[in-house]
């Protein structure tokens, strides 16, 4: 039979509410040795799917299979093909295992057959233990401090049509965003300032899966920042080919968050870029690392 596939209010003005109905996906009834759910996309000017969006959706649709109180600790992805962001999306999930305390999962999104996104997640109990974490740094200004780049950025690049036009989020670089120029220093390192610009639902899962939809935002910056290519940079090509992350602590996406952002290595067309995602007050939520292809024309 054929999946009934919502569809988000995509001229609603609140477009966090266009985010939550694309997080919300609809089980299907089909009769398969996996579990199967399906999603929309978020419009976006370029007509292809936002990398974070099938990641989040990807940790949303394995999530829906575990045992009551078994939250993401980590996933391992792999962006295998663009997807186009006016079809729907199917997500077929493996319950590869499910022991005492850890669950493993395997997430696939299709879209006409073919996949575009593969993952594995895994997901444990709360558990006591010992704790440390990285000391978030000092010295940063605050996001009240810094420029909303919204209102200077909108409709000069199709980089800010994607993340301020509809807003669903908002952003605070730290030193500067690079869409039009790359300001400063040429170094492999950045921060910005993150949060959804609304209340969300207290639900952990959904603050989980929506912090994987916000890690995939400016992660491949701090490689361009140190080359000082810009977004605007005529011919630039930028692709994720891989994306990894650990959550530590839970916390809320719609409150303030510093994403801490570095290069260490770019060679042979690709780049790595890591990040730490803090809490305003240093708790550590989250580690990420994530390789792109960047081709820049006569470099």
């Amino acid at each position: 039979m054929t999946d009934e596939i919502p569809t988000p209010d995509t001229d609603s003005p609140d477009a966090v509410a266009s985010l939550l109905a694309v997080l919300d996906l609809a089980a299907s009834d089909a009769r398969t040795t996996e579990d199967i759910f399906t999603g929309v996309s978020q419009a976006m000017p370029l007509g292809r799917v936002y990398g974070g969006q099938v990641l989040a959706q990807s940790i949303v649709a394995a999530s829906r299979t575990l045992p009551e109180g078994r939250a993401v600790h980590s996933m391992h992805g792999y962006f295998l093909r663009p997807g186009d962001a006016s079809t729907g999306i199917t997500f077929a999930v493996d319950r590869i295992h499910d022991g005492r305390s850890f669950s493993t999962r395997r997430t696939q999104a299709y879209q006409e057959g073919v996949p575009i996104f593969s993952m594995i997640a895994s997901f444990q109990d709360e558990d006591p233990g010992f704790e440390h974490q990285a000391t978030m740094p000092e010295g940063i200004p605050a996001p009240e401090e810094l420029p909303d780049i919204e209102s200077q950025l909108a409709g000069l690049h199709p980089m800010s049509k994607r993340l301020f036009a509809e807003r669903p989020v908002d952003l605070r670089h730290v030193p500067s965003p690079i869409y039009l120029s790359v300001e400063g220093a040429h170094v492999p390192e950045q921060a910005v300032w993150v949060r959804v610009n609304r209340t969300l639902p207290d639900d952990p899962a959904l603050h989980r899966a929506a912090l994987a939809y916000l890690s995939d935002l400016t992660i491949q910056e701090s490689i361009l920042r140190a080359h000082g290519i810009a977004w605007q940079t005529p011919g630039l090509k930028v692709a994720s080919l891989d994306h990894a992350m650990w959550w530590h602590r839970p916390g809320r996406v719609d409150e303030w968050l510093l994403y801490v952002q570095e290069s260490p290595s770019a060679r042979g067309g690709r780049g790595l870029a890591n990040g730490r995602i803090y809490s305003r007050d240093g708790a550590l939520l989250a580690s990420v690392a994530q390789e792109v292809m960047v081709r820049v024309p006569d470099a």
